[in-house]
């Protein structure tokens, strides 16, 4: 088990071009807070502590926080904005889990479910891309009763019958649990399995908060916090890469926050296996969670000050932090790119779980779309692959 005292908080190494630091103005600011803008502008990761300070910035505080990280994501990763040509695909909305923030699953006896894992509506999904030529598949869904690993197995082999050259990006820490159970085999030989008939790369969702006081709360029938981390460390060192997330905006506080990216720093530290951070702010309106519990809405600037904290405590070991154009608006996601973040995300075609929330902001992102808004920005575009292999 992770113990995040055991977190390195040293100083790093400096990089050999030093930013212009006049540009951003930190007299505003408290004292604690500015000293730490300062550290960060000189290389330094913030410690535990310092996080904490971070998070209660406030205001213009706000502001000068995402110049600093803007400084820091032009000194990590250039200037450069990201988006995947993908396609998400949802096979089923049934799920036995019941979690509190999601509107879009469905119980097992319910009318309304679903569950197609067949080629043909593999195929049509991706045939409707056209005319886009996507790289990549992101292939999640419900834990449905009748998925167990053969299942999954035939999705694989579906979805590399249609075109072996896709990237499948598929099946979430807690798909990969579930799998493993139906059989009563270890994570470790599903996951072999798997990455032999085409599984190129695993979403980090299912970690919500890493805190099972939290996920008691919001998702107590999901693996543990630690099922999710070793699931995780599993992938990596089988050669496995994953993204990582979290859903922020809820019942938890700021100090979930902390130990959450805490956490994920120290993955990556030991395995480098994760490609990208990608928060998930959490969109309430249709959801039980809303009507069974009181929480306070997070506004923009708490959005921004979030990937703005996350590139200085993150930048250094995940070089991709990517926002969320599906639950923030194109506008807001365009902030959020001068606050820390170098990747627009995907296309996807298809959205099922933020609209099924309430989300407005459409299942849809074409590539002339991105480069429009990137360019906007005053920076440049590039499409990538899943792994950030750069297309452009």
């Amino acid at each position: 088990m992770l113990q995040l005292k055991d977190l390195i908080q040293g100083r790093l190494s400096k990089t050999a071009r030093q930013t212009d630091l006049e540009d951003v103005d930190l007299r505003k600011a408290r004292r604690k807070l500015r000293n730490i803008l300062k550290q960060a502008l000189n290389d330094e990761i913030p410690t535990i502590e310092e996080l904490s300070i971070l998070f209660s910035a406030q205001g213009h505080e706000i502001h000068l926080l995402g110049q600093v990280a803007d400084v820091i994501r032009e000194r990590q990763v250039g200037s450069t904005i990201t988006y995947v040509v993908n396609r998400n695909i949802n096979f089923t909305n049934v799920c036995s889990n019941n979690c509190l923030f999601c509107a879009y699953s469905v119980p097992p006896d319910s009318k309304d479910g679903y569950f197609d894992i067949s080629i043909e509506n593999f195929r049509k999904k991706i045939e409707k891309t056209y005319p886009y030529q996507i790289t990549e598949v992101c292939v999640q869904g419900g834990i449905h009763p009748a998925l167990n690993f053969d299942t999954y197995i035939e999705i694989l082999q579906n979805l590399k019958g249609i075109d072996p050259t896709l990237h499948i990006h598929a099946f979430s820490p807690q798909e990969i649990t579930h799998a493993a159970n139906s059989i009563e085999e270890d994570v470790e030989e599903v996951l072999r399995e798997f990455k032999k008939h085409g599984l190129g790369s695993i979403p980090g969702t299912a970690a919500e908060i890493l805190d099972d006081n939290v996920r008691k709360a919001i998702c107590p029938h999901k693996l543990s916090s630690a099922e999710w981390i070793h699931t995780i460390e599993l992938c990596h060192q089988l050669g496995i890469p994953t993204t990582a997330t979290i859903l922020f905006g809820h019942i938890e506080g700021s100090h979930h926050w902390v130990r959450h990216l805490s956490i994920l720093r120290m993955i990556q530290e030991k395995t480098h296996g994760f490609t990208e951070f990608i928060p998930l702010p959490f969109i309430a309106e249709n959801t039980q969670l809303k009507q069974k519990h009181s929480f306070h809405k997070l506004s923009n600037l708490d959005y921004i000050k979030f990937y703005a904290v996350s590139r200085l405590f993150l930048g250094d070991l995940f070089k991709n932090i990517q926002t969320s154009w599906v639950k923030l608006g194109f506008p807001m996601a365009q902030i959020t790119l001068k606050a820390g973040c170098n990747d627009f995300g995907g296309t996807l075609f298809e959205e099922n779980i933020t609209r099924s929330a309430g989300g407005v902001f459409g299942q849809i992102a074409t590539p002339e779309k991105f480069q429009m808004s990137i360019h906007r920005l005053q920076r440049t575009s590039c499409e990538r692959g899943t792994l950030y292999n750069l297309l452009c």
